[in-house]
């Protein structure tokens, strides 16, 4: 027997779509199920006996597909949930400049050197003049766990001076640097009623690498580098990047003019998945760890069809990924004996909501009173569909050949407190409207949103005495 508690699910991300890498670098996954599927496929004989009995069915080749069910926590770079999300949406993280050892010491981020404030790295994404970079799993305390200004921009040189870095002649494997958003210099970045302005001289919003639709968040907790004004260190979302301007929309309700003054301001922002046409797969193994010798399933091509996420008032947020895919097979050896970790819980805790829900939006503006938001999940649906084949080229083709793209649906479930008619105004109208919701733990934040939704239904529902009268749209 085996028991769910000893099954382990491993993935990788394909090069080339159908095919496991070589020696592949497996990541395992933090699940809550495991519904995947590696079925061979029968059909009856329609043979004719005088004895009345049936001939053996016949094999006709076999499909690959199923579930799983995951708890949302930050999708940290390069774990597997972040590869999937990949494939969901057909496209690549657009990453923010970052650098990584991953697992060996001095390989990327090279030396440290103090005299100079200057950290060698290996060539890759420029970090940019005003870039706040991340400093993390460095082996010297001062040279870990802190935000730094990128002051001289380079791709392999970077200068941090004023950041207080000590002599590291080859960082730990550990080690990595990550922008997570720019600084201005004191009285530099001011907030105006429709966005954020840069002084003349100061810094140039384009060399930033940010992007229309995007999310930022101004402000930090230290009062010299964040505005005065409250309500103006909230989430908002770019819509216009000029030199000297951001403009931005879905500004916080309390969001009001601040020059900033004497103060240099940081602004926050992360990395952007978009939808796109690309074919991404991945190579899934289940491994049953209690089997004498263990037992491994592994498919390939393994593309996903739906992606949901969400969830309700005081409960965590979940979801499911939904996978279609090609080839499976049994073996008594793993493709890794030995894949790299899932992300740790206690630095990528699960999410939740009402905790740690700071906005569900409709429309550019939050949904508060009296029409507050109770529920939200977001639903990517490809429509994959598999190509069957009767042969491969010069192959047996037991599973499908080929994935293939249908259209990306993508829709929104919101269950609100009926407070008044304007949610039902548009239902009943279909006036197009948009939708957004931000889930933050600590310094980790999701935004996920639907820009453009038609609502096609919802009614205030009484579902009896002595409860809310709720309406779904």
């Amino acid at each position: 027997m085996s028991s769910s508690n000893r099954v382990r699910l491993t993935g990788v991300a394909e090069t080339t779509y159908g095919t496991t890498p070589t020696t592949p670098r497996m990541r395992k996954q933090r699940v809550t199920s495991i519904g995947l599927s590696n079925k061979a496929v029968y059909v009856d004989s329609d043979d004719i006996r005088d004895d009345r009995m049936n001939s053996d069915s016949v094999l006709v080749g076999q499909t690959n597909d199923g579930q799983i069910g995951i708890e949302w926590h930050y999708p940290a770079d390069g774990c597997l949930l972040s590869s999937e999300m990949e494939s969901a949406f057909g496209s690549r993280w657009n990453n923010t400049p970052s650098r990584d050892n991953d697992g060996t010491a001095g390989s990327v981020i090279q030396s440290v050197t103090a005299s100079t404030q200057v950290v060698a790295v290996a060539a890759g994404a420029a970090f940019a003049a005003g870039h706040l970079v991340y400093f993390n799993g460095f082996g010297l305390a001062a040279n870990r766990g802190k935000l730094a200004k990128v002051t001289t921009g380079s791709a392999t040189a970077p200068a941090f001076v004023g950041a207080g870095l000590v002599d590291e002649a080859s960082p730990a494997a550990g080690a990595r640097l990550k922008v997570v958003g720019f600084e201005g210099a004191a009285d530099d970045i001011k907030a105006v009623a429709d966005g954020l302005t840069s002084e003349a001289g100061g810094l140039d919003f384009t060399t930033l690498g940010l992007r229309v639709g995007q999310w930022v968040k101004p402000g930090d907790i230290t009062a010299g580098n964040r505005f005065a004004t409250a309500g103006t260190n909230g989430f908002a979302r770019v819509v216009g990047i000029a030199a000297r301007k951001l403009t931005l929309d879905n500004l916080p309700g309390q969001w009001g003019a601040d020059t900033g003054a004497g103060k240099s301001i940081r602004v926050f922002f992360g990395d952007v998945l978009l939808n796109g046409v690309e074919q991404i797969g991945l190579t899934l193994e289940r491994g049953f760890m209690d089997h004498t010798p263990p037992s491994y399933i592994a498919q390939t091509g393994m593309r996903v069809n739906t992606l949901e996420f969400g969830g309700q008032a005081k409960e965590k947020a979940t979801g499911s990924v939904s996978f279609t895919g090609m080839k499976g097979i049994v073996s008594p050896t793993s493709l890794d004996a030995t894949p790299d970790a899932e992300p740790d819980s206690n630095l990528y805790p699960v999410m939740a909501f009402s905790a740690n829900c700071g906005r569900i939006g409709e429309g550019g503006a939050a949904l508060g009173k009296p029409n507050w938001a109770k529920g939200v999940k977001f639903t990517l649906n490809n429509n994959l569909r598999t190509i069957d084949a009767a042969a491969d080229g010069d192959s047996i083709a037991m599973g499908p050949v080929d994935v293939v793209d249908g259209s990306s649906d993508v829709s929104v479930d919101l269950d609100t407190h009926f407070g008044n008619t304007d949610l039902l105004a548009k239902v009943l109208a279909g006036t197009p409207t948009s939708l957004n919701t931000r889930l933050q733990k600590g310094t980790q934040a999701m935004v996920w949103e639907a820009p453009r939704l038609t609502p096609k239904e919802g009614d205030p529902n009484v579902s009896g005495k002595n409860t809310d009268v709720m309406i779904a749209a």
